[in-house]
């Protein structure tokens, strides 16, 4: 199963040199493991842009879609057999960016695997 592993940030910018060093360290394990999808920082709430095209108008927003105290400064997707599994992967991640994580499990891109939304 793949989880996604939030990175939240308040605002604190780049990591320091040593968490930098801390997370190199982490993802050459998770890569050499073989538990890696896909990492990746991201820019700056400031730098966002929000899209509503439901109604063919495509309005544009600039800036992000909530004005929040954390937002989310980088991401790990991994595999792991089990939720206990990415638990202990994301305090890894935690510990090595010095920054709360947040686990979420990805839903499965075939229909037939997804939960029902009606129950």
């Amino acid at each position: 199963m793949q989880y996604m592993i939030s990175v939240l940030d308040d605002g604190t910018g780049t990591g320091t040199e040593a968490e930098m060093a801390a997370i190199d360290a982490f993802n050459d394990t998770l890569e050499a493991e073989g538990r890696l999808v896909l990492l990746g920082g991201l820019a700056a709430p400031r730098e966002a842009a929000v899209l509503d095209n439901r109604d063919g108008k495509g309005l544009v927003s600039e800036g992000p879609f909530a004005e929040l105290s954390e937002y989310v400064s980088g991401l790990w997707i991994v595999e792991a057999a089990d939720r206990e599994t990415a638990l202990r992967l994301a305090a890894e991640g935690s510990k090595a960016c010095n920054r709360r994580v947040e686990v979420r499990a990805l839903m499965s891109a075939s229909a037939a695997d997804r939960p029902s939304a009606l129950g």
